[in-house]
């Protein structure tokens, strides 16, 4: 019968300073990945198959920052928030973001529209389910 044996209970230790910061650390590392990734992919799509020049390096960069930078606050400030909140801020910046990317393609408002709400809704539920089941 081992697989009914009781195992060890983990010690809780209360967070200190230094996790905090490695927490803070680890989320700005993923933004600053992730606006990275953001920042190539929107340049590639605002080249249009021409020559690279300063003015799509500089987009690159601009958009980048700009999700890393809301990226990084979303993290910061979103656990403090309600879960149904938390999950619904992933869900619109998730929207906003991936129909501001289709929009780049130059194909219409109203598909951009409807990416960016499909993106959004099935970000938010996903982030709600999580949220939900992970609950404190």
């Amino acid at each position: 019968m081992a697989h009914a044996a009781p195992t060890a209970h983990r010690r809780h230790r209360p967070r200190t300073s230094a996790d905090v910061d490695h927490t803070s650390r680890n989320s700005l590392i993923r933004a600053l990945a992730l606006g990275l990734v953001y920042g190539v992919w929107a340049a590639f799509i605002k080249r249009q198959m021409g020559p690279v020049d300063a003015g799509n390096v500089f987009y690159g960069i601009l958009c980048g920052a700009l999700f890393a930078a809301c990226m990084f606050a979303l993290a910061r400030v979103g656990p403090r928030l309600k879960r149904e909140v938390h999950a619904a801020a992933y869900g619109v910046f998730a929207g906003i973001a991936a129909g501001y990317l289709h929009s780049l393609t130059n194909s219409s408002v109203l598909r951009a529209t409807g990416i960016g709400l499909a993106v959004g809704a099935g970000v938010g539920i996903v982030a709600f389910y999580r949220y939900y089941t992970r609950e404190d």
